[in-house]
């Protein structure tokens, strides 16, 4: 039988990132059943976290293709019906701003609301946060073999920020009060993509001319990786191979992409897999000049761990110092990625655990 998965609650003299969130209620007398849910646009995990004197234990989990069901309640039945656990509270991680507990997905299209969600469920306490809000708090739940170094840095105690390209690029930020983060949201990667020379322009001017906003999240994403696939074929004018062609039309176009870079099978999949990699170092540093994030950057989502072992470490530094007068301020800036793909669960349930 496959042992259980337990994680301590974030208490602050245990987490590498410690947070304000947990010192104003005693974890220990917590106790209870937490449905967490991280709600993309391409999957949904959900899974039962049972909390007990301190201790955040992993009893089920399942993941669903988000556009295959009409509503979360939907899923959220299909999921429940198949356990006998009684749901205590609920806190779903929602790739989309959270206004007063409602909240329609920014690449999806569910509206969900938590006073419905209550009702129909008849759980008393149910909560919605962004999904990046739920990734910075499941930080706290990570132990050192969780990260992988990107780029070194000082250890400077200060904000942190994390950014995560999938489906979407999603970014968040962790104040420091001096002794603790306080996690909060943002849509910072639907702020505008800044072209930097010649070819970006050339970039920008192609996706204006198809979606006319042209944010960063058109860029670092996955079907940012398409698009920029897409334009360098046209704009190289190099015809693409039939076997990339059916690759590309038969699975997930960026996955595709970013193996044939990685096997060198293809020119054109090399440099966009290059051109991700520079607007990915770019943004996060963008982020981290716009936050003082001398805490450290957090690289999460579904695309960089996938990718790790083909970005060229000098490069992603070389690009992520390139401020000018503010070099000096991100050379001492750590970046880190996150391996855990349970982080933006664990926040949730985290979160869950403490409004109980």
């Amino acid at each position: 039988m496959k042992k259980k998965e337990s994680y301590s609650l974030p208490l602050m003299h245990d987490s590498q990132i410690p947070l304000a969130f947990s010192i104003n209620k005693n974890t220990a007398n917590v106790n209870g059943v937490i449905l967490a849910g991280d709600i993309g646009a391409t999957k949904t995990n959900l899974a039962l976290f049972e909390i007990h004197k301190g201790l955040l234990t992993l009893l089920r989990e399942k993941s669903y293709r988000t556009k295959e069901y009409n509503s979360f309640m939907e899923m959220v039945r299909s999921f429940h019906r198949d356990t006998s656990s009684a749901i205590d509270g609920i806190c779903l991680g929602v790739a989309g701003p959270i206004i007063k507990g409602k909240v329609k997905g920014t690449n999806f299209p569910w509206e969900i609301n938590s006073e419905e969600i209550s009702r129909e469920l008849q759980v008393s306490s149910v909560t919605l946060i962004n999904d990046m809000e739920a990734n910075a708090y499941g930080l706290a739940a990570l132990r050192k073999t969780d990260f992988e170094i990107l780029k070194e840095g000082s250890n400077i105690p200060g904000n942190a920020v994390i950014i995560s390209p999938g489906t979407g690029l999603g970014e968040a930020g962790l104040y420091w009060d001096g002794a603790h983060y306080h996690p909060y949201a943002t849509e910072g990667g639907h702020c505008d993509f800044s072209p930097r020379n010649e070819l970006d322009w050339e970039l920008w001017k192609y996706l204006h001319k198809k979606y006319g906003h042209v944010s960063w999240e058109r860029v670092v994403s996955g079907p940012g990786i398409y698009g920029i696939y897409q334009f360098l074929r046209d704009f190289r004018g190099m015809p693409e191979p039939k076997w990339l062609q059916d690759k590309i039309q038969q699975g997930d176009a960026a996955a595709v992409i970013t193996t044939v870079a990685n096997e060198k099978r293809d020119p054109i999949c090399i440099e966009t897999l290059d051109l991700f990699v520079r607007y990915l170092s770019i943004e996060a540093a963008q982020l981290a000049l716009k936050t003082k994030a001398t805490g450290g950057v957090y690289i999460g989502g579904g695309i960089v761990p996938k990718i790790l072992r083909m970005i060229n470490r000098e490069v992603f530094s070389e690009n992520f110092v390139a401020a000018g007068r503010m070099n000096p301020l991100l050379q001492q800036m750590p970046v880190q990625v996150v391996l855990n793909d349970k982080t933006p669960l664990l926040g949730a349930a985290y979160y869950g655990a403490i409004h109980l």
